[in-house]
């Protein structure tokens, strides 16, 4: 048998077109009681803060200096310029969780999932998927959080991200969100229950309770 490794946690990555619905099956992710094994990972910010939106919970809120600093310093995880302003998840939180043998959730936009791949392949991304463009621009123009011209903008963007979704591993449709939160939550089982992945530490524990 090979030498026992303890199970670390899983990095699942959630990305999707601005107003698919990633925050919301994420956060409902997070609330799930079952699922208390789950971190969400905060990512740091150069925007200014939404009404209700608070520093430490929603985002990180930096000035560009400090955020570039921490570029200088290596300290993200992947960051990205997203319409003017600079996204990026911090690493060491990251690491520490997963070492811990928790799970983190992170939730950024294609670019940074892109780079996430690149450094840290053995993520698991789902991509989340509007229904349509007409469902999107309603989504977006209900949510009374950006001007015309940046709802524009993000439309024309969301071509571009769908097309990125053979980088995947997984995809969830978004049309009823119950039935969206469920494909996610059965995802995220799914990956915890691989044998290739997990079977030294299943024996492990089943010989334990000899």
């Amino acid at each position: 048998m090979k030498e026992y490794v303890p199970r670390s946690g899983e990095l699942f990555v959630v990305s999707g077109p601005s107003g698919a619905g990633k925050g919301t099956i994420c956060r409902r992710l997070m609330e799930d009681p079952e699922e208390d094994q789950l971190m969400l990972s905060v990512s740091a910010t150069t925007r200014a803060p939404r009404e209700g939106e608070v520093d430490g919970v929603n985002y990180y809120f930096l000035s560009r200096e400090e955020f570039e600093k921490r570029i200088e310093n290596e300290e993200f995880l992947e960051y990205a310029e997203v319409y003017g302003n600079l996204y990026g998840t911090p690493l060491q939180p990251v690491l520490d969780t997963l070492a811990q043998g928790k799970d983190v959730l992170l939730e950024i936009d294609t670019q940074g999932a892109a780079k996430v791949k690149g450094t840290y392949p053995e993520g698991i991304f789902l991509f989340i998927l509007p229904p349509s463009m007409r469902v999107l621009r309603q989504r977006l123009e209900g949510r009374g959080t950006d001007t015309q011209e940046v709802i524009e903008r993000r439309l024309a963007n969301t071509k571009a991200e769908v097309e990125e979704i053979g980088m995947y591993d997984y995809y969830v449709l978004n049309d009823d969100l119950e039935e969206a939160v469920a494909t996610a939550k059965s995802i995220l089982r799914a990956e915890r229950t691989r044998v290739e992945k997990y079977a030294l530490d299943l024996i492990r524990k089943f010989e334990e309770e000899e």
